[in-house]
C-alpha cells in the first residue's frame, strides 16, 4: 500500500460506492414493484365486490375485469429473453458508468495531478544546480506533473529548445492518458440509448406480431401492454445515458483545466534553467550591427612590394 497516494483506500471507496449504487437500484426496483402492487389492490377488491352481480356487469357493456399491471420485474421479464438480455446489458453499463465516474472523481484531483510543493522544490533545486536531486524528487512523487518535469530534465544537455519540445510531448501524452478513461463514458452515453431503442423496437415487433397472430382480434389493452413493456428499455437506456454524458462533459473540462495548469507550472519550474541558458547565449553573441570590430593591437607588417623586373 502506498501511504502517500492512498491507492488502496481509493479502491476501497470505489467498491463501497459501487455497493451503494447496487443497493439503490435494488431499492428503487422494490419500491416500483410495491407501488404497482398497491395500485392493483383496489382493482382486485372492486372485482371481488362485483361478483354477486355478474349479469349487471354484462348488461352495462360486458366490460372485462382490468388486468393486473404487475411489478417492475414482471414488466422486465415480459419482453422475453431478448428484453431480459437488453435490460441486463443496460444494468452492466450503468455499473460500469458508476465505476468510471467514481474513479475519475478521485483521480482528477489537483493533488493527484500536481502534488503540492513539487514544483517549488524542483525549482529550488534547479536554482542551486542540484540536478540529480531534482530528478529524484520527481521520481519520489509520481504524477503527471512529475512525468513532465522528468521529461524536461532528460533533455537538459541538449538545450532549452529540446527541453521545451520534450515537455510539450509529455503534456500531450498525459492528456491522452487522462482522456482515455473518460472517453468510455461517452461510449456508454451513446450506446445505452441504442440498446434501449433496440429493446423498444423488439417489443413493438412482438406486440404487432400478437395482433397479426390473432388476426386483428387483439384489443387495445393487449397492444398497450406490449408497448409499455417495450418502452421500459428506452427509459432504462436514457437513465444510463444522461448521467454518463453529463459526467463526460464535466470531466473533459476538468482534464483541460488540469493539463493547462500542469503545462504552465512546468514552464514556471524551469525558469532558472531558461535564465541560465539565456545568459550563456548572451555572452556568446557577436557584436551588434553598426559597430565595427576593434582593430588588432599589433597588425601584421605588410609584405615588401616587389617589382616585376626584380623578379627576373
Amino acid at each position: 500500500m502506498d501511504e502517500r497516494t492512498g491507492v488502496d483506500g481509493r479502491w476501497i471507496k470505489i467498491a463501497l460506492w459501487l455497493v451503494a449504487v447496487a443497493w439503490i437500484q435494488l431499492a428503487l426496483a422494490t419500491h416500483l414493484q410495491a407501488q404497482a402492487n398497491a395500485a392493483t389492490a383496489p382493482a382486485g377488491s372492486t372485482a371481488a365486490g362485483s361478483v354477486a352481480s355478474p349479469a349487471a356487469d354484462n348488461a352495462l357493456g360486458g366490460a372485462a375485469e382490468p388486468a393486473a399491471v404487475g411489478g417492475f420485474w414482471a414488466i422486465v421479464f415480459s419482453g422475453g429473453w431478448v428484453g431480459v438480455a437488453i435490460v441486463l446489458t443496460l444494468l452492466l453499463l450503468s455499473l460500469l458508468a458508476a465505476y468510471l465516474i467514481i474513479e475519475q472523481v478521485f483521480t482528477l484531483r489537483r493533488d493527484e495531478v500536481m502534488p503540492a510543493g513539487l514544483a517549488d522544490e524542483v525549482r529550488l533545486l534547479l536554482a542551486q544546480g542540484k540536478l540529480p536531486d531534482a530528478e529524484a524528487a520527481c521520481r519520489q512523487r509520481p504524477s503527471p506533473l512529475a512525468f513532465v518535469l522528468v521529461s524536461g530534465l532528460s533533455e537538459l544537455d541538449f538545450g532549452w529548445q529540446a527541453m521545451e519540445k520534450a515537455m510539450e510531448d509529455a503534456v500531450a501524452e498525459q492528456a491522452a492518458k487522462l482522456y482515455r478513461k473518460i472517453e468510455y463514458l461517452s461510449v456508454i452515453g451513446n450506446l445505452a440509448p441504442m440498446c434501449g431503442l433496440l429493446g423498444t423496437v423488439t417489443g413493438m415487433i412482438m406486440a404487432f406480431q400478437q395482433v397479426a397472430v390473432t388476426q386483428g382480434t387483439a384489443g387495445a389493452a393487449q397492444l398497450a401492454e406490449g408497448i409499455y413493456s417495450a418502452l421500459v428499455t428506452t427509459v432504462a437506456g436514457l437513465v444510463v445515458a444522461i448521467p454518463s454524458l453529463g459526467a463526460f462533459a464535466v470531466f473533459r473540462n476538468r482534464v483541460d483545466q488540469l493539463i493547462a495548469e500542469t503545462a504552465y507550472l512546468a514552464q514556471h519550474t524551469f525558469v532558472p534553467v531558461r535564465r541560465r541558458a539565456t545568459n550563456i547565449g548572451a555572452r556568446q553573441v557577436s557584436p551588434a550591427v553598426g559597430q565595427s570590430a576593434p582593430p588588432p593591437k599589433n597588425p601584421p607588417p605588410n609584405p615588401p612590394a616587389t617589382h616585376p623586373r626584380a623578379q627576373r
